[in-house]
This record gives C-alpha cells, structure tokens and sequence, in this order.
C-alpha cells in the first residue's frame, strides 16, 4: 500500500497583490482592523447531499477497483484568462464532474490507496479569508466573485471529505508509490507529479474514465432528458421570432437560443450554428453574423447544457418563410429517409457503425437515382464518393461533452456494441456547396442536417427529442403554428 499523504507546515503567506492603476494607494491599519469584524456566521449548517452523489460514489468505487493500491488525482482544473485581467466562465473537466458532481475551479480529486480500495479526498479553496482581508482585497475573493462553500459544506454537499488544496502540490510532491493524473487540466498539479507518472500509465486512467461514461445511469438519462426538453423550447423560442432575425441576421437567432440556454440550464453545451442559406453548407458555422432570407433554409444546431453539465445536440432545417420550395423538400426528404433509417438500425447488441451505414445507404441511394454520381451504390460506398456531400459521420456518443467518450479505445466505441443505456446523436446530412460545379444549380447553397438524441433501451431505441417534428410536413405545420 502507498504511503498516506501528510500535512505540511504552510509557507509563510504572501501579501495580496493590489491592481497596478488602483485609485487606492494601500490599505489603513483602521480599514484592515475594521474590515475583519463585524460579519454574521453564514455557515450553512443544513445541507443535503446533491442528487448524483450516490451515483458518482458508485463512479468512484469503479475507478478504485480498476486501478488497486494507486493514487489517483483527478483534477479540475483552473480558471483561463480571457484579456488581462478578466477570465472566461469556468467550466470543470468532465472526469472531474463525472466523480464528483462538484464544479469549482482549482479543485482536485484524490483517490488515496487503502488495505480495501481507496479513500477519497476533494481538495477545494476554502471560504477566502477574513483575517488576512483576501475576501475583499483579492480579485477572487468572496466580495468580488462571490461567496464559496466552506470545506464542510462541500463535505456534506458531494459526500466527500474537503481539504485545503493549496497544501496539496507539496504533498504530492512529497509523496511515493504509483500514482496516476489526469492531464491537460491543471498545470501546477502535474508539475508536483512530474517524475512519478507515465504519458503511458495516465492515458490508461483517462481512457477508462472515457469509457466508463458510455452507459449512462439513471441521473445521466435523466439530465439529458432535460437538457432536450430545454432545447426543444430554445427551438420554439427561435422559430417565432424569425421575422425579427430576417431583419437583423442571424446573432439574433443565436441569442434568442442563448436566453433559454441561460434561463433554464448552465449554458450552451457547445457554440450555436445558426447557419441561413448556404451557410448551412459550412458544418461549424459559428459566426452567426451573416443574414437570414425568406425563402432560404436555417440549420439550427444547438444544445442546452444542465447545471449539472449534461448537454442536448439537436439539429433541424427548417424553411424561413415556413414552407419549403420543391428542391429543398427533395433534399430534406432524403435526409429525414436516411435518419429514420439511422434511427431504425440503434439497437441494443447491434453494432454501433449500423446507424451510420444504414443513413449512408439511403443518402447514396439518392445521390445515385439524381444522378449526381454514377452508381452501383455498391461502388459509391465502397469508394466513399457520397462523402462530397454527405462529409461527416452520422453521429456520436453524447453527455458531459457533446462529442462524449472521444478518447475509448475504438473496439469498445467505434468497433463496439451498443448496449442499454448508451446515448447518441443521429445526424445525416446532405450539403451541396455554392461553388460545386459537379451539381444543377438549384442544388447549389442547399445544406440540411436533422440531428437528434437517441438513448438505446432494452428492446430498442427512445428519441429524446421527439418533440421536434421531423417530417417536412410536419415542420410546415408546427412553424406555423408557432407564427400564428
């Protein structure tokens, strides 16, 4: 068994920095005196566990039975600065929330080798400090970014006892025996470890916890669940204010969506494509400045994310002017036929690439009878000569990152086999680009996708994200429906 890390003596601390252009020179023995008293006790002496806490000690139990007597540190990483002094919202590393349920920046993970699995300890930034006067001089402290639960609290709220992680990097600079990180997150963590760990040995400690998300328990379907409910709303609020994006461009529909993100979730789970026109024909169209024309097509990808992090991925191509001409309905017609026929082949024991290969079929089956490319179609798939227009894949794994368990091994993702509990996208497309001379004119600018979430069940397939209309007739309808 590993040793056990031990306290240190903390370093003698350093004087809080003031701002270089600060209108106030320095701070008064009066001010600092008066600055320490005087504040009630907030210390919140009633609270309950969050919801996932169970599940994420049953996480953790995995983990320490996959790798016995090694320590594990599992970062979240660290605030990013935008410009100067000034940081983008923070948003803790998967594994980390995955094990944790906790989502504050500079917190770590330890998972300390025990005689029967491991002991965990959550090492956070205690509440910032009254005596020494960092909670008002501090640019991160509680009277400037606001107030963080105390090592107690966090004890209770995630069921795991709390530490103070400014002592951490000495202790496991200090410590011995194996030891694994995840990297990528927190640079001050991985510099203490730098001659104990292996590039090797904690790509093993990442891909299991990549792998681990591929089914999901109760919680997790139930946050994504949640997280298309929001988006099904963000996908209504779009469509009746779409006169007001024609008369802007389309940062107006990215915003409308934005407001419901905010409103009912954490965030967007990735940036919004808001793509009118031929923009649809760009698959990561995040610009959303160009404008938005009746008569063209919108393609809307968007996702709300949940407080917990789980995130919707959800696509529709809807007419602007609420019906679509005759060569677009062609085209979404193909799309929707080949999604069904993705959505038809998501089935538990099946083999994960069959959704992917059925849309294909469909998709290259089109292309062939348009004359668009010469069949069989056997020798189009076999050449992969759809992927002008078709590009991308036909969908992925979805949950705490929106192209989730990206880094399983292939033979359990890619190669694998589905199984209860998986969640993924199946998103066939088709995109004729403004400037492909190998198609008609009328084809050229047209882009469609339809996107949705598929969870696999025990006897099959359930649509999170039924409660979009998917049918061109069926859009028609509930567009203007919506409008009216």
């Amino acid at each position: 068994m590993a040793d056990e890390l031990t306290p240190e003596t903390p370093e003698e601390e350093e004087p809080i920095k003031q701002r270089k252009n600060g209108l106030y020179p320095g701070v008064s023995d009066e001010l600092a005196e008066n600055m320490r008293s005087g504040w009630a006790d907030t210390e919140q002496y009633a609270l309950e566990p969050i919801a996932q806490a169970g599940h994420t000690a049953r996480r953790r139990a995995a983990l320490s039975a996959r790798f016995p007597g090694e320590r594990l540190v599992v970062p979240a990483g660290n605030l990013k600065t935008r410009s100067n002094d000034t940081e983008y919202p923070f948003r803790a590393s998967v594994e980390y929330a995955y094990l944790t349920g906790n989502q504050t920046e500079d917190g770590v993970l330890v998972l300390e080798p025990e005689r029967d699995g491991h002991r965990a300890t959550l090492y956070l930034l205690p509440r910032s400090d009254r005596e020494n006067g960092e909670f008002w001089l501090d640019g991160q402290g509680e009277l400037w970014v606001g107030r963080r639960h105390s090592l107690t609290e966090a004890g209770k709220r995630y069921g795991i006892p709390a530490d103070d992680v400014r002592e951490l990097t000495g202790r496991l600079a200090e410590a011995t025996g194996p030891v694994r990180v995840v990297r990528g997150h927190d640079a001050g963590i991985e510099a203490a470890l730098t001659d104990k760990v292996t590039a090797e040995r904690d790509e093993e400690l990442r891909v299991f916890l990549s792998e681990a998300r591929l089914v999901k328990d109760e919680f997790e379907v139930g946050e994504l669940q949640k997280a298309v409910d929001s988006t099904v709303r963000g996908f209504e609020d779009v469509v009746k204010v779409l006169d007001k994006a024609e008369a802007t461009s389309e940062r107006y529909i990215e915003g409308t969506f934005f407001l419901r993100a905010r409103v009912e979730g954490n965030d967007i789970g990735y940036g919004s494509i808001c793509a009118a026109g031929a923009h649809a024909c760009t698959l990561h169209w995040v610009r959303n400045d160009g404008p938005v024309r009746s008569g063209d097509l919108l393609l809307l990808d968007a996702g709300v994310e949940t407080h917990s992090l789980y995130t919707a991925d959800v696509t529709r191509t809807l007419p602007i002017s609420g019906r679509f001409d005759e060569i677009q309905k062609k085209v979404y017609d193909a799309v929707y036929e080949a999604q069904e026929a993705g959505i038809a082949a998501v089935q538990p024991g099946g083999k994960y690439r069959d959704f992917h290969d059925a849309s294909q079929r469909v998709l290259a089956e089109k292309l062939v009878e348009w004359g668009l490319v010469e069949g069989p179609v056997a020798r189009v798939l076999e050449l992969g000569l759809q992927r002008r227009w078709t590009l991308h894949g036909t969908g992925h794994m979805l949950g705490l990152d929106v192209h989730d368990c990206a880094v399983a091994r292939t033979e359990t993702y890619v190669d694998g086999t589905l199984e209860p509990g998986m969640c993924l996208t199946v998103e066939p497309g088709l995109y004729f680009q403004a400037d492909d001379l190998t198609v008609p004119e009328e084809y050229r600018g047209i882009g469609v996708r339809i996107e949705d979430d598929i969870l696999v069940t025990e006897d099959g397939n359930r649509n999170l994200s039924a409660g979009l209309p998917r049918r061109s007739d069926e859009v028609e309808l509930w567009m203007a429906k919506l409008k009216s």
